[in-house]
């Protein structure tokens, strides 16, 4: 059973930094793809970045420059680091994991606050 769980939300002031943590268990392989997603209160959810296996990044143009987004193959897990927090980055913030084409799982968000 796969599961997907993020981590490292909290409340942080404008300008400050923080980086949020998806770990995938239950797959024995490299997972493929792992994506993160945010939704702010009343709004839907946008996608904002993406990692291969080999380390190819893309990101929404919203978040070139400020978040980047990187992963341990090892342990399956993958991060989100966030500059220059700004309040209209407030939202829970989704971890997506693709194990095999057509075969998708989303964790249960971590919720970022800002200050400002």
């Amino acid at each position: 059973q796969v599961q997907v769980v993020e981590s490292g939300g909290g409340l942080v002031q404008a300008g400050g930094s923080l980086r949020l943590s998806c770990a995938v268990s239950g797959s024995t392989d490299i997972i493929p793809v792992i994506d993160w997603y945010r939704q702010g209160e009343g709004k839907l959810r946008d996608w904002v970045a993406g990692i291969s296996r080999r380390g190819i990044t893309t990101y929404a143009d919203y978040a070139r420059g400020r978040f980047t987004i990187s992963r341990d193959n090892a342990k399956n897990i993958a991060f989100l680091e966030v500059r220059f927090l700004q309040p209209d980055d407030a939202a829970v913030y989704y971890c997506h994991a693709e194990v095999e084409p057509g075969s998708t799982y989303w964790g249960q968000g971590t919720q970022v606050t800002v200050s400002s």
